[in-house]
């Protein structure tokens, strides 16, 4: 075994790549051996405070390496209450280099693992199999956060030398289910299994998903594509899934839903570098949508700051109902009053469970979608069009429309156009929220409050309005509040009927 001591960063002189948000440290460097064999290196360093986002160690690999193995420790001191303790994420790239874009991208574990290995026929969840190729690879660290005292980390990288074993085939889901034609289709777009920080195996996350009802999931794992060809097994006539990711930057996540198999799209980016437009073209250049996750989370780096210019739909609802969500969705809201003037086109909304482990519940909330078959293409253009709600659980079922004029109506998503002062009867039918009430939300805010609906649950709620009075109404159905002025939690809601021509 050797070692070799990267020091404190301050006392080095060291490589700045990207948008000065990178290091690259001295390389770590292998002889041959004989098949069989192994080597281990082992590194030390310090990582001081204000270091940048990413670091990166590279490693000589010689010819003749069957795998790679990676293992890491770092230590967490004690700090203050309301000062950031130490946090370091870790993954790696090949020969092909670390550029933006990700061409030498092989996986990446974020905090959730202390080792992983790649050979040629297996990996370690959140890492591509694949040749261990001759060249300079790069163990990437990302100090997500880092105490005053700074942050010591150990690396020690073991190579096994040997031929190769064979490479294995990826096989994905098909991107199509047995639907029922135009239909409403239940689904969650934002699900975390073993392949990033989530507990669940895709099957395990299969399971659950047709237990809440489920008609289609997206595949969202942190910085990875890595499970990708696990889920095949896991599709069914009954279960459309999807392909994607969530791209955890710095400065918010954004969940790439239904992209071709295979896709990565990189994340080493912060809204000041002027980078994620070209990424969200790239979500889309790959039939993905782009929808920016819970903006207003309050964990470290999950405020979202890349503005909304670029997205198909925004999550509205992620998991349980909590403050944040209730900031979400006013401020998506705004986002409507200002469609509704001209000033951009109006984002639909989204709710997708965001579940890692037990007790997270798969499918609460899950967005209903009206697509015409049960297929990746269908349901993306259902959820671009806005032709959705968003319900706790499959108990929750609605119908939301308004008509008016000679017979003229429209739905969810849609516009009925009728002149400004055209009488208009907005009606929902509502089953399975028992207790709840009703609120319809305009431009000029909430126009009309139900009484609760009747334990069983169902019950029909009609109001009257003119587009000169609302230029867009949804419905919100809320629990009882516990106490206070303040609605309750939410149980459902609608995107909108725009009103008027």
């Amino acid at each position: 075994m050797c070692e070799d001591n990267h020091g404190g960063l301050a006392r080095r002189a060291l490589f700045m790549t990207g948008a000065a948000a990178a290091l690259t440290l001295g390389s770590v460097s292998f002889a041959s051996a004989a098949d069989g064999d192994q080597e281990t290196r082992t590194v030390r360093g310090t990582l001081p405070p204000g270091s940048p986002d990413f670091v990166y160690v590279p490693v000589e690999i010689p010819a003749g390496v069957r795998e790679i193995k990676v293992a890491y420790t770092y230590d967490r001191p004690s700090v203050p209450a309301g000062t950031t303790g130490n946090a370091l994420d870790i993954g790696v790239f090949d020969d092909r280099g670390t550029e933006l874009g990700g061409r030498g991208f092989r996986g990446w574990s974020g905090g959730a693992r202390t080792e992983f290995f790649l050979r040629a026929d297996d990996a370690t969840p959140g890492y591509l199999p694949g040749p261990v190729r001759e060249g300079t690879w790069h163990i990437a660290l990302g100090p997500y956060t880092v105490a005053p005292q700074g942050l010591a980390y150990e690396i020690t990288i073991t190579l096994t030398y040997g031929e190769p074993g064979e490479a294995t085939r990826p096989v994905y889901p098909p991107e199509r289910a047995k639907g029922r034609g135009r239909a409403w289709y239940r689904g969650d777009c934002h699900l975390h299994s073993w392949y990033s920080d989530g507990r669940r195996t895709p099957a395990e996350i299969g399971a659950l998903a047709r237990a809440a009802g489920l008609d289609f999931i997206n595949s969202s794992d942190h910085n990875t594509h890595s499970a990708h060809a696990h889920w095949a097994d896991v599709a069914g006539d009954d279960l459309l899934v999807m392909l994607g990711e969530e791209i955890t930057t710095r400065n918010g996540h954004v969940v790439a839903l239904g992209t071709d198999p295979g896709t990565f799209i990189d994340w080493r980016y912060r809204a000041r570098d002027n980078r994620f437009g070209r990424f969200a073209r790239q979500i889309r250049r790959a039939g993905g949508l782009v929808v920016p996750a819970h903006p207003h989370a309050t964990c470290v780096g999950c405020n979202w700051k890349f503005g909304f210019g670029e997205a198909d739909a925004v999550e509205v609802w992620n998991g349980p109902y909590t403050p944040d969500d209730e900031v979400t969705l006013a401020d998506w809201d705004s986002m409507l009053v200002a469609s509704v003037r001209g000033e951009r086109g109006w984002i639909p909304a989204m709710g997708s469970s965001d579940a890692h482990r037990d007790p997270d519940a798969v499918g609460s909330p899950q967005t209903v979608v009206l697509a015409d078959d049960l297929t990746r293409q269908a349901i993306q253009e259902g959820i671009r069009a806005g032709r959705s709600y968003i319900a706790e659980s499959a108990r929750l079922a609605l119908s939301f429309r308004a008509s008016g004029g000679r017979g003229e109506h429209a739905g969810i998503g849609e516009r009925l156009a009728v002149g400004r002062d055209t009488p208009v009867t907005v009606r929902l039918e509502v089953t399975g929220a028992p207790r709840c009430t009703v609120r319809f939300v305009t431009d000029q805010g909430v126009l009309h409050t139900s009484a609760p609906l009747p334990v069983a649950g169902a019950g029909v709620v009609e109001w009257r309005t003119t587009p000169s009075y609302a230029a867009y109404v949804r419905a919100e159905l809320r629990h009882e509040a516990a106490a206070g002025p303040l609605p309750g939690p939410l149980a459902a809601f609608t995107n909108p009927v725009f009103l008027g021509r």
